[in-house]
This record gives structure tokens, sequence and C-alpha cells, in this order.
């Protein structure tokens, strides 16, 4: 790839020694630090996440190197870890509470694929290629590519790809597409029948459900079958039969790429709503998410009478359980037919599942619209405003089933459009275009897609 110059460092992680070299620390982020401090021959390891004043003063405090502290050599810091035995362990979310820093940024930095077949990778199956792709296992691997691509000019825009099941591509991507792979899936116990589950933001998302699952932890059991990666899980705020992310969503880890600092963002810094979170909104395009964390319950102290099955066909799927033998198992296994029926494989037939939100509209434009259309579907929201289905509307506008040859609408589901083989991006954007149209004719209400949409001209979303 020559032409991308060698990477000039990133601010963060800075390396600091402090106290007469009995403490040596790599400062991830302004509220996040990996310190070690040395006990007679040992070495002992503290992740620091910083949520006080006092804690984020002494960082910023290493970080402009006030008097008794000194600039270390990342090799140094490494030299030091690998002492303390941590080295090639501790870039995944099963070590302490965070990641380490065992890789310095631009060492051997993961190859870049030139002229990448970016299309192959997501599951609309749609033609697109990317200017340069690759693949991150790390948060060094993801500054790294950050710091080679910060030293371009000029600069090329950046995309962060998971599963590629949330996105349709309309046009080729002249730029840099991260391929996210981070790994790690651990469970870590917190007392009283609780626990606190991180997976790294390249584990396949259903993979990850069934794991903790199988661990015998409880939360997650009415996401199984949910396509995409765990990393993209939160941007969405994915959701399906009753639960959101949301409620089980305990905190995240992502890098920022304008300097590689790592922050933690808690429930309340992502602002959640209904398929929306602040990486949808301004922190749009600034961070990359390398990890994600969870409240899980232990699966034998979870009553069925507490299992959320009220939602779509679920109790009705699970009739032939007794009532009183139900399990978190039982739930997902529930949830994984009722979407094995409904929605296609995308192996089989291209499609980014969901495809358009249900819209919410206010109090009186539901009674109005409830008068003409007494058996339309919907649920009312706490604050009195209606959640329409999508689904009921675009069938009912006649559009189920609808085929233009080489894509159309699902015959099973409405709201789900698909590539049917051979269909660009573009058409299907037509297609999804011409729904939104007719929907807004027929019942006034305007629906807004799910689907990320990708190399879009301005104004065409």
């Amino acid at each position: 790839m020559s032409a991308v110059p060698p990477p000039p460092p990133l601010a963060f992680p800075a390396y600091r020694r402090r106290a007469g070299g009995a403490s040596v620390c790599a400062i991830e982020g302004p509220e996040r630090m990996v310190e070690y401090q040395r006990l007679g021959s040992r070495w002992l390891r503290q992740d620091l996440v910083a949520t006080a004043y006092p804690e984020k003063l002494l960082i910023q405090d290493l970080l402009n190197l006030v008097p008794g502290v000194e600039a270390l050599e990342a090799a140094e810091f490494r030299a030091v870890e690998r002492a303390a035995g941590d080295a090639g362990d501790g870039d995944g979310p099963g070590d302490g509470d965070g990641p380490g820093v065992e890789t310095a940024v631009g060492e051997e930095a993961p190859e870049w694929v030139a002229d990448a077949d970016l299309g192959a990778r997501t599951t609309f199956g749609v033609p697109g290629r990317a200017r340069w792709m690759v693949s991150v296992r790390s948060d060094a691997e993801v500054r790294a590519v950050l710091a080679q691509r910060a030293a371009m000019d000029p600069v090329p825009p950046l995309l962060v790809l998971g599963g590629g099941s949330n996105l349709l591509l309309h046009s080729d991507w002249d730029g840099l597409v991260m391929k996210m792979e981070v790994p790690g899936k651990t469970v870590r116990p917190t007392g009283a029948g609780w626990a606190e589950g991180v997976a790294g933001a390249g584990e396949r998302w259903h993979d990850w459900v069934d794991w903790t699952l199988t661990q015998g932890w409880a939360g997650l059991e009415n996401l199984a079958w949910i396509p995409g990666s765990v990393g993209a899980a939160p941007m969405q705020n994915i959701g399906a039969y009753g639960v959101e992310l949301k409620d089980v969503f305990a905190w995240l880890e992502a890098i920022r790429i304008e300097d590689g600092a790592l922050r933690r963002f808690q429930p309340a810094d992502c602002r959640f709503g209904y398929r929306e979170s602040v990486f949808k909104g301004p922190e749009r395009g600034r961070w990359v998410i390398t990890r994600v964390a969870f409240r899980l319950q232990d699966a034998t102290s979870v009553e069925p009478s507490a299992l959320r099955v009220q939602y779509g066909a679920v109790e009705q799927e699970l009739a032939a359980v007794p009532r009183d033998q139900w399990t978190p198992r039982h739930v997902a296994d529930a949830v994984i037919r009722i979407r094995q029926s409904k929605l296609p494989d995308p192996q089989v037939l291209g499609n980014a599942g969901s495809f358009f939100k249900n819209p919410v509209i206010s109090a009186p434009q539901f009674a109005d619209l409830h008068a003409r259309f007494p058996d339309i579907a919907h649920h009312i929201q706490p604050d009195g405003q209606a959640k329409l289905a999508a689904a009921w509307l675009i069938e009912h506008a006649g559009w189920k089933g609808h085929n233009r040859v080489t894509h159309g609408v699902h015959d099973r589901q409405a709201l789900v459009l698909v590539n049917r083989g051979g269909a660009t991006g573009a058409q299907i954007w037509e297609l999804a275009q011409d729904i939104r149209k007719d929907v807004l004719s027929q019942y006034g209400v305007e629906l807004e897609p799910e689907v990320n949409q990708v190399g879009a001209t301005p104004g065409s979303r």
C-alpha cells in the first residue's frame, strides 16, 4: 500500500512513569488509564475508569507531565506488562475492565487491501467496492489504522463495517472501510445472581446471545437471531419482541477517531431512543466501538412469570411447554422459530431485515387514522403517542410481495425489501422511495428507513 505513508503517533495511548519508577501507566484517554505499580518484585495492575473529578485530574496531571512525572516509551511499558504476566491477553474484554496496550501504534499495522469487494460483505449483496479495506482485531490495530489514515493527503472517508446487515450501498466507497473483527466473550459475576457480560465489537450478535444462554445467563433471549455484530447493536439500539438493547445495556468502550482516545460510554451518554443513539446523531462518525457490556441475570433465578413473552407471537409459540417450566432458553428458541418463519435468509435472498422503522405519531393524528382504519396495527406509548406497525401500512397499501424481477418486497414480511439477484442499491432505494410516497399518500404517515444508506447523494435519504 505504497500510497499510505508511515503514520505519526496519535495522542493516545500516552505512556508515563512516576514516583521514581515504582509506577508506570498507559493513558488510553482523558478518563481511561491502565497503571502498573511495583510491590516488591511484583507488578500490580489497576484499570481506572475515571468518573469523579479527582480521578480525572490525576489523569490530566499525568498527561501534562507535572513535576515527578516523565514520558515513557511504549516498549518500556510493554516490558513491564510482560513482567506482570499480562502481555498478549490484555486487549480483550476478559482482562480487567478493559483493553491492554501490548502493541505500539503503527507497529505491525494490519494489511490494507485495495479495490476490495464491499458488496459481498453486506447482506443485501448489491454490487459495490471499497478503495481500501482493512480488518482490525484489537484496540491497537484500530489506532494503527487511524494513524495511517490521518497521515494521508487527502484523508479518505472512513466507514466502519460490522456484519454488513444494516446498510444499503448506493455506490462504491471511495475511501477506507475498517472491518471490525475485535473478538472476545466473557461474563463476570457481580453478586446476588447478576453478572456483567462483555463482548468484543466484532463478535456475531446471535453467537453472543447464544453463548450467554449456554453459560447460564439470561437477559438477551428476546434479541436472539438478529443479524449483525455486537459493535453495531448499540448504534441502532436494536430491539425485538418487547426488549431493546438499552434495557440490558451496561456500558461500551469506543476509540475516538480524531486522536485515538478510549472512552467508556455509560447508558445516559448513549442517549438511546427508538432505533437511535448518540452514535447516529451528534457523535456520528467520531468513534469506533470496540466492546460492549450487558447486565445479565442468573437464568436459574428467572421466574417464568418474569419472562418477556407478551409481544408478538412468542407466548403462542411457547404453548406446547407448560407455563411454569418456561426458561430464557425457551424464549430464545421461540424467537428464533418466529424469525426464521418470517424473515428470509440473507445467504439465499439478499436483504437487511426490516427496512423501515415503525412510525410514532401523535395522539390526535392516531385518533383520526384509527377512525378511518379501525384495524390498524398499533401500540399506545406511555406518553400517549401511538407506534404504528410499518409492516401493516406497507401490506395494506398493497406492496407485500411486490416484484420488480431483480428485487422487490418479501411475500411473507412487508417490512423486508429483497435483492432477488442482480439489483443495484439505487434500484432498491428507488423501490423504498416509491413505498414511502404511497404510504404517505394513503395514510398520511411518513416512513423512515431503519437501514443505513451508504454512498447516497445528499438529499436522497
